[in-house]
């Protein structure tokens, strides 16, 4: 299962809101006999790769968006629960 773009908006932030919304998906995926809940996030998002990493995802991988982003060096951080 892929997770995709999952956001809080800004005045709701910090009341955990992101960390049962992602255990949530992870409860939906196991219980649909998924193996694995895999996302992308940017390098620029520290605190989705905090958020990702505390809930368990390890970092499997990273590429460039684009050749603008090979050249300004700027990565997107891929993901992966395994369940």
């Amino acid at each position: 299962l892929e997770l995709k773009r999952m956001s809080v908006s800004r005045e709701h932030r910090g009341r955990g809101l992101a960390r049962a919304l992602c255990r949530e998906v992870l409860a939906f995926a196991r219980a649909r006999g998924y193996g694995a809940v895999v996302l992308s996030t940017s390098m620029v998002q520290v605190a989705a790769q905090r958020l990702y990493e505390g809930q368990g995802f390890r970092k499997v991988g990273t590429s460039y968006p684009s050749l603008l982003g090979t050249l300004l060096n700027f990565q997107i951080f891929h993901y992966r629960y395994d369940l």
